[in-house]
């Protein structure tokens, strides 16, 4: 399954740009938080990690939607790797096979 997390930082904030990247790499589930990404108290990003099941890939626009410093990025990305999910960063492939 391809899956899509998104996050804005606050509600006002519009995250239209990386609904059209989830679309265009034909995401089957997004994952959205509005919220800060300083820490990693996010409801949906760890619904996502909850959620993916080994040979699912994880798909973000920009490493800073889903982490804001490299200790939070690596230990995502070691929990999914440990679960068997890849983790592929930019959509703005059209396709993720």
């Amino acid at each position: 399954m391809i899956i899509f997390y998104a996050r804005c930082s606050t509600a006002e904030q519009n995250e239209a740009r990386q609904l059209g990247d989830a679309h265009a790499c034909h995401a089957e589930k997004i994952y959205i938080d509005k919220a800060s990404g300083k820490n990693r108290d996010r409801p949906q990003l760890e619904a996502m990690i909850s959620f993916a099941r080994e040979g699912d890939k994880v798909i973000c626009s920009d490493i800073s939607r889903i982490a804001r410093n490299t200790r939070d990025l690596l230990t995502i990305i070691d929990e999914l790797q440990k679960k068997g999910v890849a983790f592929h960063l930019n959509a703005k492939v059209q396709s993720v096979d």
